[in-house]
Order: C-alpha cells, then sequence, then structure tokens
C-alpha cells in the first residue's frame, strides 16, 4: 500500500486547524476537497483516521498519518534546501511549519531566544504547543509535534533523547506575605493555611514542595494562575506563594526555604536525519547550557 502524501497532509492539516473549514483555508481547496481526500484515505486503509468532534482529533491511524506528514514535509524542506537556490527563491520553496512541545516555564525564560536564532537562519514558520513538562513528549509520540522539551529522560517511540539541563524552582514570597503569614516561621502549621499559586490542575511542584514540608497539599488554599508569567507576578503582587524558576527569581522576593526543586530536563526529536531539525536540536541545547544547571 503506498500513501498519498498530499492525503496525508490532508490529514494533519484538519487536526492542526481542528475542523474541516479551517483545513480547507490552510490548503486554499473547498471544505468539498478535504471531506473527499479524508474519505478517499480512510476508504483505502480500511479504518477512520479523524474522529469529528470539536475540535477534530485524529485517530491512531490518524496520528500515524499525521507522523508522515510531517516527516515528508520536513524532507521535502531539507532536499530543496540542498539544491542550492538564492535565498529568496530557496525562503519561498523550502518554507516549512515547525510544531514543537515546551513547558511553560521554559518557554518564559530561555526557549524563545534559539528559535529566534534558528529564524533568522531558515524559513521557518515555528508552531508552539505548551503543556506540562510531563505530558509534551505525548504530542512527540502522537505526531503532533516534531520535537519537545521534556521531563522524560526515555525516548519515546524511537525518539533521540539529547540532555538539556535542570530548571530550578524555589518556593518565594513577598516580605509582606511572609510577614503576615508566617510570623513564626514556615512552619508545616503556617503552610496548612498560607494560600498558594498553582499553575493548574496538571501541576505538581507545589504540591511537591509542601510533602517535603510535611503538609498535606489537599488542605492548602491556592489560586490557578496558568500562565508563567502572571503566576510570578501573582507571587510578586502577594496573591500567595509559589515555586519561582531560577532565572525569574527576583531581590523582590523573599525564599521561604528548602527543599530546592530541580526539574530534569531534555529534548526529544524524531529519529530522522534532517539538517533543519538538527540546528534547532544544537540552537537550543546551546542556550540551555547557558541558562539552566547542569545535570
Amino acid at each position: 500500500m503506498r500513501i498519498d502524501a498530499q492525503l496525508a497532509a490532508t490529514v494533519a492539516a484538519v487536526v492542526d486547524e481542528g475542523s474541516f473549514e479551517a483545513a480547507a483555508r490552510r490548503l486554499h481547496i473547498t471544505q468539498s476537497a478535504v471531506s473527499q481526500r479524508i474519505k478517499a484515505l480512510e476508504v483505502q486503509i480500511g479504518r477512520a483516521v479523524l474522529v469529528r468532534s470539536r475540535p477534530v482529533r485524529a485517530t491512531e491511524a490518524g496520528e500515524a498519518l499525521v507522523r508522515l506528514a510531517r516527516q515528508v514535509e520536513l524532507l521535502e524542506h531539507d532536499t530543496v534546501a540542498a539544491f542550492g537556490l538564492g535565498d529568496a527563491d530557496a525562503a519561498r520553496a523550502t518554507r516549512v511549519r515547525v510544531p514543537l512541545a515546551v513547558n511553560a516555564d521554559s518557554m518564559a525564560s530561555w526557549f524563545l531566544a534559539p528559535l529566534a536564532r534558528v529564524a533568522r537562519q531558515h524559513p521557518i514558520d515555528v508552531d508552539l504547543h505548551r503543556d506540562d513538562q510531563d505530558y509534551t513528549a505525548r504530542m512527540l509520540e502522537s505526531g503532533e509535534v516534531m520535537a519537545a522539551v521534556t521531563s522524560e529522560a526515555e525516548p519515546v517511540g524511537g525518539s533521540a533523547v539529547t540532555p538539556l539541563g535542570v530548571l530550578e524552582y524555589r518556593a518565594m514570597a513577598t516580605a509582606d506575605y511572609v510577614a503576615r503569614w508566617f510570623p513564626d516561621g514556615v512552619t508545616p502549621e503556617a503552610l496548612q493555611h498560607a494560600p498558594f499559586v498553582d499553575f493548574d490542575r496538571r501541576d505538581a511542584l507545589q504540591q511537591g514542595w509542601l510533602r517535603a514540608r510535611g503538609v498535606d497539599p489537599w488542605s492548602v488554599p491556592r489560586h490557578y494562575v496558568p500562565a508563567s508569567h502572571d503566576f510570578s507576578e501573582a507571587v510578586r503582587l502577594g496573591l500567595g506563594w509559589g515555586l519561582i524558576p531560577a532565572p525569574h527569581v527576583s531581590d523582590a522576593l523573599v525564599s521561604l526555604g528548602d527543599p530546592l526543586i530541580r526539574v530534569p530536563l531534555y529534548w526529544q526529536q524524531w529519529n530522522l536525519r534532517s539538517p533543519l531539525l538538527d540546528a534547532i536540536a544544537s540552537e537550543v541545547a546551546a542556550e540551555a547550557r547557558r541558562v539552566l544547571a547542569p545535570l
């Protein structure tokens, strides 16, 4: 069986855009044409490739097709780039979309700089997907992204893994907050009542710090602030205490003491030889060495 690359690319477009209508706009064809391509592919392989939900999702077979489409696009880019066209012609001929997964704190503190450097040298359209570092590898496994910053050291689906370093976090609060909630010190009893700032319901960092201090985290009041910059701002405004990544720690905040939370980070990417993907990996690793603590 041979899979038409155009049909696989149509599946990827529907998954990326979340609907047949949006995929049609991106592909510059009619919505009916998108439906016909998907139907033809499903008839060919004998199984559904999409779940017709809102947004549309890929089935297991669809995920394999999305991976195929991404890899074909990347290989086409590398091949055309090797033709040695002039800069303007190469940019038009080889521009490629690069979906990547990254945790929020890395995106806010160090990850954008290496991407900007790559974008100055290569005609890419970066498509960032943000999730907790414990979950970003799932997007790589499904084919949703080409590479991911993740806390998982074991390769996902045969991916190549590069250690990046450790993102360190310290429990911090304002001096006024400490004076109000911890007049007798940061004791387990005081921590039971002092509200903290949580990123979202999948973030376990604050809970882990509390457990290390002998406190049941589920009985402690909390505020959910699901954006990295706004999270740090909420702590700076005295809304609660929170674990601040080392690049965001400032003299305006007071440390609540140990433990220092260390989150090892790794770069996982498709195990596919690609000059473009390797260039991105090289810049990401270089920036990580500059900003992160060593593993």
